[in-house]
């Protein structure tokens, strides 16, 4: 079952840092697919969140042309049909945040704005493309075990689904980041415990150690 967050009550800053977060779990999966199917450079990915998370830190001085990003990460986004292996559908969620981030970044909101007028369309996304990495990669999972018992009539619920402890856990992080945003400050403060909460497993949101 898909994520449905209020986000229109997170400011411009925190909708940001709470994608940040997000990628933070997702940037590994990248970097497994671009070690094993030697193609792209995670670094450049790394980077990227990295300047994201300047930005957050000071983002009176810190000065990011986003469309270059967004070109940059256009050389780094693998096409699926060029691939045969499953790595490359996380791997291209998460360029696919990254997009959606940097397009989050371009927005410049309104002092005056009403929650109701608050576009949330790019963080929706980034939400979305982190549980539907999980959700397809549990998908995986359930059918290996559906295969190795043998029986023909066993089929996938989503009941099952949603009982995985990735699916659980993805949706406990995400509601935890959400929880937690919603009355941080936006400070350096707020931007270490978001990064701290989203690596504190040590693992990506495929459970993928992070090296």
């Amino acid at each position: 079952m898909a994520i449905h967050l209020p986000f229109a009550k997170l400011s411009h800053w925190h909708q940001i840092a709470f994608s940040a977060a997000l990628l933070e779990r997702m940037l590994p999966n990248y970097q497994m697919f671009s070690e094993a199917a030697d193609f792209g450079n995670a670094k450049v990915l790394r980077n990227q969140l990295d300047i994201i998370w300047q930005w957050l830190d000071n983002s009176n001085t810190v000065k990011i042309n986003s469309d270059a990003q967004l070109l940059k990460l256009e050389a780094e986004t693998p096409d699926p049909e060029a691939f045969d292996s499953f790595g490359v559908f996380p791997a291209l969620d998460a360029c696919m945040a990254f997009s959606a981030l940097w397009q989050l970044m371009q927005v410049k909101p309104s002092k005056k704005q009403k929650t109701a007028e608050i576009d949330i369309d790019d963080i929706q996304s980034i939400s979305r493309l982190s549980h539907n990495s999980v959700s397809y990669y549990v998908e995986l999972l359930l059918l290996e075990e559906v295969e190795e018992s043998a029986d023909e009539e066993l089929t996938i619920t989503a009941e099952q689904m949603d009982e995985h402890p990735l699916m659980q856990w993805e949706k406990d992080t995400q509601n935890e980041l959400f929880d937690f945003l919603k009355f941080a400050a936006a400070d350096k403060r707020t931007c270490k415990l978001a990064k701290q909460m989203s690596l504190s497993e040590g693992l990506s949101n495929l459970g993928i150690e992070i090296v």
